[in-house]
């Protein structure tokens, strides 16, 4: 990695502003630095001190803003919530999902019955569940249909089964990493074999 220059799959605090404005529009940077500061938020940092966002952390960030915006909860109340849980598995209920996803009741049951998505103990889902959501959202309005999404999970499901043979979970999350590159890399160069 080159020193100071973000890896493949994480975001500069500029681009999470970016994503962050369009439901949160006072949202500032120094709003996020403060958030970052008071422990809500821990991006990661390269060499030279720039700081490095993973979707989780925006994630994150959107359960933060929309809990004080919605809910009027403290600082201290919402720190309280996130640290019961892993910071990349924020449980949010299925109304707040419906909420901040933007889609309809019987759209996330159809996606349920797709086994594009399944609820955690409690009927609740992730912030990873989330940024599914909205990437299927995004999807489906550029004309992606169901058996396309069907397909694109059983092709994870697939990957799992092999990751799951490999016991050292550190290799297993960087294979993971791995093989979601080479998928990119391998549909790209289809593409331009095909155009």
């Amino acid at each position: 990695m080159t020193a100071g220059r973000p890896q493949r799959g994480v975001l500069s605090i500029g681009a999470v502003l970016s994503q962050l404005r369009p439901e949160f529009p006072d949202v500032t940077i120094s709003k996020i630095r403060f958030l970052e500061a008071e422990g809500l938020v821990r991006p990661a940092r390269t060499a030279s001190g720039y700081r490095q966002f993973s979707v989780a952390d925006v994630e994150r960030l959107r359960f933060v803003l929309s809990a004080q915006r919605d809910r009027y909860l403290p600082l201290k109340v919402i720190r309280e919530q996130l640290d019961t849980v892993p910071a990349d598995s924020v449980s949010v209920s299925r109304i707040d999902l419906l909420a901040q996803a933007g889609i309809s009741a019987e759209q996330l049951s159809q996606l349920e019955r797709d086994g594009l998505l399944r609820a955690g103990p409690g009927g609740r889902f992730t912030v990873d569940d989330l940024a599914t959501l909205r990437m299927i959202r995004t999807m489906t309005g550029l004309g992606v249909e169901r058996e396309h999404l069907r397909a694109v999970r059983a092709a994870a499901d697939h990957e799992v089964v092999l990751l799951k043979s490999f016991s050292d979970p550190e290799t297993v999350r960087e294979l993971a990493d791995l093989f979601t590159s080479l998928h990119t890399l391998l549909v790209r160069a289809g593409l331009r074999q095909s155009s």
